[in-house]
């Protein structure tokens, strides 16, 4: 499989040569460009085409603008949002102008080759913990269905998931799944980390807005008894 062509532009310098130095290491990517503002990253998509383009949000231009010329072209690039900007409206902002990926400058490097790899293959990638927030704030339903597959879901965790929109409690939850109450709290926590929410029944209301693991027969009853757990 030919590597994965690629470009960076970013307004700081060191942060760049730093990102740029550490992905030209892998063998799966090829770094085509680099460039420092909203201008390069128009002239690199037009000139270089890249697979993938990574941009900052905070450089002189209009960035949503650029997303949106860039994504709407008639070219396969796929451009991925790289940024320090936690605000939920720039995510939104920055997805609905067509950005394939929402990436935190907090995360690792195998975080942002990670978002390489599912947006390159068609999928929409945010950063893990900020995504269920995102997802909530989007408008459009197609771009909330997409940004919904960037939380995964374990079986294990689909499986909780389901039993708690039934109003289950965490002890008939161990039974059923043959499992320990204890183990049962822990993936109540990876769920609420991964969901970014803070109970059991907002666990219920983000796993409805990502519809995969939506039971329709249990609605009415986790409506009711979710709140009793």
């Amino acid at each position: 499989m030919s590597a994965i062509s690629i470009a960076f532009v970013d307004d700081h310098p060191i942060l760049l040569e730093g990102i740029v130095s550490v992905f030209s290491r892998s063998n799966e990517l090829n770094i085509v460009a680099k460039g420092y503002t909203t201008e390069d990253a128009l002239k690199i998509a037009e000139t270089h085409s890249p697979d993938i383009l990574v941009v900052d949000l905070s450089m002189p231009g209009d960035i949503f603008e650029a997303i949106s010329r860039i994504s709407g072209r008639q070219t396969n690039t796929k451009v991925i949002a790289f940024t320090a900007a936690t605000g939920i409206d720039q995510a939104v902002r920055a997805l609905d102008a067509g950005a394939s990926g929402y990436v935190l400058k907090g995360s690792t490097a195998d975080d942002l080759l990670n978002a390489v790899h599912a947006v390159r293959t068609g999928e929409t990638f945010i950063t893990q913990g900020f995504a269920g927030k995102v997802i909530a704030a989007l408008r459009n339903a197609s771009l909330r269905k997409a940004a919904a597959q960037a939380i995964k879901l374990s079986i294990r965790e689909e499986q909780i998931v389901r039993l708690l929109m039934r109003g289950r409690t965490n002890r008939e939850i161990a039974e059923q799944l043959h499992i320990s109450e204890k183990t049962v709290k822990h993936y109540m926590t990876v769920l609420m980390q991964k969901l970014n929410v803070r109970n059991r029944l907002e666990v219920v209301i983000a796993a409805q807005k990502l519809g995969d693991v939506v039971d329709p027969g249990a609605a009415a009853a986790s409506a009711h008894q979710t709140y009793l757990n």
